[in-house]
């Protein structure tokens, strides 16, 4: 059933003890809870070392949580592992291959440690991933967006409803960036997968998320869909203008105008995007030239609001 929970962790927690002084620890997740719905494609966004990947590899059972569970289709992972992890499919931050290998040969072997894979499904991963052409070719000779998508190959071998990408995107050009982003929303709005996409590219995540999950120094900041945790986020908008003395002036005396923060010989204006038509009129009025007016809310934004309030907790 679409948006029925099909991935949720309760109060989840992974502690780290050093190996030769047990007495130092360090908590990488804390206090977890997460819910991801059918249908999802669900942003789960952090700075690096905020416990992504550890949170990942709780999910997909190559560690054991310290504390809560995760529950998969309604499957407790600590109780009944086997089941949870039956409909899953995922890479955790760079995938790993045979190089001197096909890709081909790749799947192949990957495919028999889950019972063997055929011929034809290995094409057709390859084929949604865009590497059928190339199936044969020696992965030694892929561009690192190539391993990336042959990475995704792999994860959906085996007919995944729920796929879990850690940082696909990592460290590709925007080319490739753009190749991984189409695949994600192909896979979820014409496969009908549910994706769990871990990054820490907030505009990425922007383009193809209805809901996401901020996570700072191990514990949740946020959660919910991404249009309205931005509609809670504060608006703003950018103005630039001729003369700068008088514009300053102008803006400083209006009722419409919340707060205005100057940066880079632009003002960042605090106010109602109802009000900007308005705005803009007093100041043509005004003999202000104006050069940009640009309403701004973005991921980025909240990210950086979100995060930098948690940490001054």
């Amino acid at each position: 059933m679409a948006g029925e929970p099909i991935l949720q962790t309760h109060t989840l927690g992974k502690l780290f003890r050093a190996r030769l002084n047990p007495t130092r620890q360090r908590w990488a997740v804390r206090n977890l809870s997460l819910e991801v719905r059918r249908g999802d494609v669900f942003g789960f966004l952090g700075p690096n070392g905020a416990g992504k990947s550890t949170t990942i590899r709780m999910l997909l059972s190559l560690i054991d949580p310290t504390e809560g569970d995760v529950f998969l289709f309604g499957h407790s992972l600590r109780r009944e592992r086997q089941k949870a992890l039956r409909s899953i499919g995922g890479i955790v931050e760079k995938p790993d291959f045979y190089l001197y290998l096909s890709a081909h040969k790749n799947l192949e072997i990957v495919g028999a440690l889950n019972g063997g894979s055929t011929s034809k499904r290995i094409f057709e991963v390859l084929e949604l991933v865009g590497l059928e052409q190339r199936a044969f070719d020696k992965v030694k000779t892929y561009s690192h967006g190539m391993k990336q998508r042959l990475g995704i190959a792999q994860a959906l071998l085996s007919h995944p409803e729920l796929v879990i990408l850690d940082e696909p995107t990592n460290g590709l050009d925007p080319q490739g960036m753009k190749e991984v982003r189409d695949l994600i929303l192909h896979l979820a709005h014409d496969q009908k997968k549910t994706i769990f996409l871990s990054s820490h590219l907030l505009g990425e995540v922007e383009m193809v998320a209805n809901r996401m999950a901020i996570i700072n120094n191990g514990e949740l900041a946020s959660q919910g869909e991404v249009t309205k945790l931005l509609d809670e986020g504060e608006k703003y908008v950018v103005i630039k203008g001729r003369p700068v003395a008088k514009l300053r002036s102008l803006l400083s005396r209006q009722k419409l105008v919340k707060k205005t923060v100057e940066k880079n010989d632009a003002f960042h204006v605090t106010m109602g995007f109802a009000d900007i038509p308005a705005l803009n009129k007093i100041l043509v009025r005004g003999g202000i030239s104006v050069e940009a007016l640009i309403p701004r809310r973005s991921l980025e934004d909240f990210f950086l609001s979100i995060t930098e309030q948690q940490s001054k907790r």
